[in-house]
Parts: structure tokens; sequence; C-alpha cells
């Protein structure tokens, strides 16, 4: 599903705000959490020096840059800070390299063959197609905490952040899908069966993946969610005008004006909370913000590819506060594979 990552900001960090905002203001700059984890990890690192620091920045590759940097859509101006070419990239070596091309490439194949599928079967069925997605979309965020939660029990680490934003992510989600049974999507049995049997069958795929490889799997979502951008945002450029002519669902005049809004900003985890209120007149509205809403999916699901680097919007002044509390030790391993293959590194 579509569009742009998080990324990381050298200014000062702004006052934490509550849990309940007040009204619409000024937008505030955007919280951009890499840059303040690369300062973390800077201070924590006190015998490195700047110049290797600099040193390792220079001789990076272009091909490991663009294997990182996320491309803004032209179709999503409104944007409010596009990320920093040098913020805080991971730096692949040799030996993973080919790993990563080859993790990317499937992830692509794979997406790209649903996505004919879908073209296939709802070229002109816009609302029934909607349904389909966001059935879909749900799934990988619940399955990353079904692995967590299982590490947690089996006491190898805990990932609060992780679980508490991607518990709202698969939050945002599930109202999508009421929008959609509103507007009709679940109308016929046949969208509902091969929804629900893609996403059973999704499910334990994501989890397999996430055991393997939390990079593929948070890049496989990446590219779901820069499918549902793009496909909102044609659907906004073709039905633009008539969509301003109706009115908005029901669920969606819930979630997006009537409900308490920290959910919904505990997923945006490239903005600072409260920065971002949405607008509901019609219908067209509706679904600029449910397109809006899968951009910051894609961002968090480019930040989440870092190791250790994802943190909840409303936690990160505690974790500025207690870096000893918050920061992952290097030490610790990403997923079965990785925790393999460290130990037997470690043998040798």
């Amino acid at each position: 599903m579509a569009v742009a990552s998080a990324s990381a900001s050298a200014s000062p960090l702004p006052a934490a705000p509550s849990t309940r905002c007040s009204p619409p203001r000024a937008p505030a700059p955007a919280f951009l959490p890499l840059r303040a984890h690369h300062r973390r990890r800077v201070a924590w690192l006190g015998t490195v020096s700047a110049r290797r620091i600099f040193r390792a920045e220079a001789i990076r590759t272009q091909r490991e840059k663009e294997q990182t940097e996320v491309a803004v859509e032209e179709s999503f101006p409104f944007r409010e800070t596009s990320p920093p070419e040098d913020a805080d990239d991971p730096l692949v070596t040799a030996e993973e390299g080919w790993v990563v091309k080859l993790e990317q490439s499937v992830n692509i194949f794979l997406t790209e063959s649903v996505i004919m599928i879908l073209d296939g079967l709802y070229r002109d069925r816009n609302y029934a197609r909607f349904f389909v997605l966001e059935t879909i979309a749900r799934v990988p965020y619940f399955a990353f905490i079904s692995v967590l939660h299982m590490y947690e029990t089996f006491g190898w680490w805990r990932r609060a952040d992780y679980i508490k934003v991607h518990f709202a992510e698969s939050w945002n989600e599930f109202h999508h899908l009421l929008i959609m049974e509103e507007l009709g999507g679940n109308s016929l049995w046949v969208d509902r069966f091969l929804a629900r049997f893609a996403a059973f069958f999704y499910y334990f795929m994501t989890v397999a993946m996430y055991m393997l490889s939390p990079r593929m799997a948070y890049h496989f979502s990446e590219c779901v969610e820069r499918h549902a951008y793009s496909t909102y945002d044609k659907f906004i450029k073709l039905h633009g005008e008539e969509l301003k002519k109706l009115p908005a669902p029901e669920a969606a005049i819930n979630y997006y004006l009537n409900e308490d809004l920290y959910l919904f900003d505990e997923f945006q985890t490239s903005r600072v909370p409260c920065s971002r209120r949405p607008k509901i007149d019609n219908l067209y509205d509706v679904f600029v913000n449910i397109r809006d809403d899968e951009a910051e999916h894609c961002k968090t699901m480019k930040a989440c590819q870092t190791h250790g680097n994802l943190r909840s919007p409303h936690s990160m002044r505690k974790c500025l506060e207690t870096d000893t509390e918050c920061v992952i030790p290097e030490d610790e391993c990403e997923g079965i594979m990785d925790c393999v293959k460290r130990s037997l590194v470690n043998k040798e």
C-alpha cells in the first residue's frame, strides 16, 4: 500500500502534549524520531569520534542510500517536512546487501502479483476493492503483535512501543474497514469470502515472515501500504467532484471527529501528537483522510525496517530523559534467523 516513510530532525523537541489535544493551532514542527535516536546512539558510543562518523557517511554508496531513502509522492504535497537525506540511514554491509535485495525483490513480486489479481477482479467495483484491501490491511499489525507477545512470553525481549504503535495501526485500519462496509463494499458474499480467506492465509504468512526477518515483513507491509495510498489517490483524482456531493459515512464521523484521538496520533510516528486533525464535511474528505492515513502507515513501516528505531510519539520525551531505559541493546537479535546467526558467530 502506498507512500513515504519516517525520518529525523535535528531541531529541539517540543514539550510533550497531553493525551487530550487542544483545539487546532498553528502546525507544530514534525516530530522526527530518527535524529533523536542518532543523538542517543552517538552519546552512548562516547568513544567514537565525530571524524569516524562523518567518514562512514562519506563512503556510503549510492546503492545503499537508494535502499533506505523514501520518495515522497507528488500527489501528497501537504507533507509538513521531507526526510533529510542524511537522516541516520542504516549502513548495510556487503554480506547483508544481497539478502536485503532478495527480500525486497520477493516482496515486490508478491505485491505486484496481488495487484494484478485485484485489478482483474475489481476493475470497476471500487468499494468492493477497498473492502478487500482494508480487510487484508489489518492483518500484518496483529500478526506482528502476536509474535511480539510470544517473544515476551518466552522472556526473549519486550517491545512496548512496538506493540502499542502496531495496535494503533490496526485500530486505524479497522475503522477504514467499517467505512467501506457502510459504503456497501461487503454486500456480495463472494467479496466477503475472498477477503476473509486471503486475510486468514496472509496472517500465517506474515507471522512466519516476521519471525524469520522483521525487516522483510516490514518492507512487505510498506509495499502493501504504498499500493493502498496510490489506489485511494487515483480514486480521489478520478471521482473527486462526485465525492464532494455525497455525505460522509457515520463511521468516519465517529472515528475522525467524535472519538478520543490518542490512538489516531499514536500510529503517526513522524508527527507530533495533535498536529493533524482531519476535516470531514463530505465523502471526499473521508477518502482524503484515508489516503493520508495510508501515507503515515507507510512512513512508520519504513522506520521499523531499522532495528530498534520505532518509538511511540507519546513516549518519546520520556525516552530522551531516560536514555538507558529506551535504547535497545546492540546485541539483541531481530528475529529467529538473526538469533541463530548471532549464536553461531559467538561460538566461533
